[in-house]
């Protein structure tokens, strides 16, 4: 797919023209879209990177790979422009094994400079007098379905365009204001950042809304089913509350269920959602060992 400003790479032809583009760019925006909201560990879906007139756009989920930008990432004579670009440079360092140099952050930009209101979107109104409208329900829409939808695909550009105009501002005003060895600082620290899987709170269950109220065997049921749920949530990579919610963890806390049929009786859990998981907790309740998982599928994606 290619559109007046931005190209879908998907084909080594594609790959050719990012690679000239990227060899010729002074500048360089960058963004990403991925799901944290869905996953354990959040799920790359979309990287956009801008180059001179035009945003060309990666699919990691079934395109190639995007290997052509390594070189341009890690070379400081091109500098990477990202907005809050500290978990896109997390991401893409876990999955492709990335460097960064030379960059600058418009977010961290900005704060230095005192501005309280760091959106995106606020600031190129601010700095740049252009009205830009980014509806929070994209950045929650499903990134990890294909096809992306035209109105994903122009968010997704919308992103990059006006990042060069923005950083031209923004590093005018810091050095303006002597700001220079500060903002250096703090880019060279965005650069080095990596990604760190989730760590289990030992003492998290004690946190969910109902713990106060059970009695001292039902909390540590649930202090078992919370860290079960951690546990099933790494392993098949998904988000806490698709596994089971606080509410239900509390719920089946107090429940007194012994037996398969106390489960799907209970009520507790839609049929649904107590079927594939009922041997696991079952064995969770009776007091059976959480086994811990194996390093192989801990550390899948």
């Amino acid at each position: 797919m290619t559109n007046s400003n931005w190209v879908w790479v998907d084909d080594p032809q594609k790959m050719r023209e990012v690679g000239e583009a990227l060899g010729k760019a002074l500048l360089v925006g960058i963004d990403t879209e991925y799901d944290s909201f869905r996953y354990f560990r959040e799920k790359l879906c979309l990287i956009q990177v801008k180059a001179g007139k035009r945003t060309y756009l990666f699919d990691p989920l079934a395109g190639p790979s995007p290997s052509v930008l390594k070189e341009c990432f890690s070379d400081s004579r091109a500098l990477k422009i990202m907005h809050a670009g500290d978990n896109d440079i997390r991401i893409l360092k876990r999955d492709y094994g990335f460097e960064f140099r030379n960059i600058f952050d418009t977010h961290r930009a900005a704060s230095l400079l005192g501005c309280q209101r760091l959106a995106l979107s606020t600031l190129i109104g601010q700095y740049l007098g252009i009205a830009f409208d980014k509806k929070k329900k994209m950045q929650r829409s499903r990134w990890d379905i294909r096809p992306l939808t035209e109105e994903q695909l122009q968010y997704a550009v919308a992103d990059t365009e006006h990042l060069f105009a923005l950083y031209r501002v923004l590093s005018r005003e810091i050095r303006e204001r002597g700001l220079e060895a500060e903002a250096a600082k703090a880019f060279d620290e965005i650069a080095a950042v990596g990604w760190r899987e989730k760590e289990l709170n030992l003492r998290g269950h004690e946190r969910i809304n109902g713990y106060q109220g059970l009695r001292a065997e039902e909390r540590r049921l649930l202090q078992r089913l919370f860290r079960w749920r951690f546990q099933k949530a790494k392993e098949i990579n998904r988000a806490f509350f698709m596994i089971l919610s606080d509410g239900e963890l509390v719920a089946l806390s107090r429940a007194e269920i012994r037996s398969a049929e106390d489960l799907l009786g209970s009520g507790i859990l839609s049929a649904g959602k107590a079927e594939p998981l009922c041997g696991e907790l079952l064995e969770v309740l009776k007091g059976g060992e959480i086994r811990p998982l194996s390093r192989k599928r801990a550390g899948s994606r």
